[in-house]
């Protein structure tokens, strides 16, 4: 069984944030597939799939990792089963990178997580949100919603995005770096 962790903030302010890519992309697989509606726990709530597991953490973007230990132990979940999906400021909108392991690259909620599960060997599906303008502070930058124009770009990303997790699942993580991580969306 496979587990996709959409990071984000939970909240309506939050809702079309460029931090929330990760929620985003689980709320899109929810809607679009066969899976149940979502169901609360204490720090997080979950949808089950036909052969995967949705996860959003309700402790904000900078406490992620928090949610891990409980989600895990529930489900039985190892940790190469799990897929975890954010914003990356570094990537181009427009583009997705799949990765098996890495550093925080300066994202809190990823540095929660490793800091939680020690380690950076985890599976992750990063959703561009960049570039981030040189006069806007980081924090007001990940914290602002996207353009119309924009949404409708990172729409056609967050499908790719779907489709790449299909893809992990049926072929593994290998096909999908080969195959998404050179595309981008226009």
């Amino acid at each position: 069984m496979y587990c996709l962790v959409g990071l984000g903030n939970p909240g309506a302010q939050y809702v079309f944030t460029r931090h929330n890519a990760g929620f985003i992309l689980v709320d899109y697989i929810q809607n679009k597939c066969n899976c149940s509606p979502w169901q609360g726990e204490q720090l997080y709530v979950y949808s089950k799939c036909e052969n995967s597991i949705l996860i959003k953490p309700l402790t904000y973007m900078n406490l992620s990792g928090e949610a891990f230990p409980y989600f895990m132990r529930k489900f039985s979940l190892k940790l190469g089963n799990i897929i975890v999906a954010y914003d990356d400021i570094w990537l181009p909108l427009g583009k997705i990178r799949i990765r098996k392991k890495g550093s925080d690259g300066g994202h809190n909620g990823i540095k929660s997580v490793i800091d939680v599960l020690q380690t950076e060997e985890f599976n992750r599906i990063r959703i561009g949100i960049g570039p981030k303008p040189t006069e806007i502070r980081m924090a007001e930058f990940v914290l602002s919603e996207f353009s119309d124009e924009e949404l409708s770009k990172l729409y056609k990303v967050i499908t790719m995005a779907k489709e790449a997790f299909e893809v992990i699942i049926k072929d593994g993580i290998d096909k999908a770096m080969s195959l998404y991580n050179s595309k981008e969306v226009e």
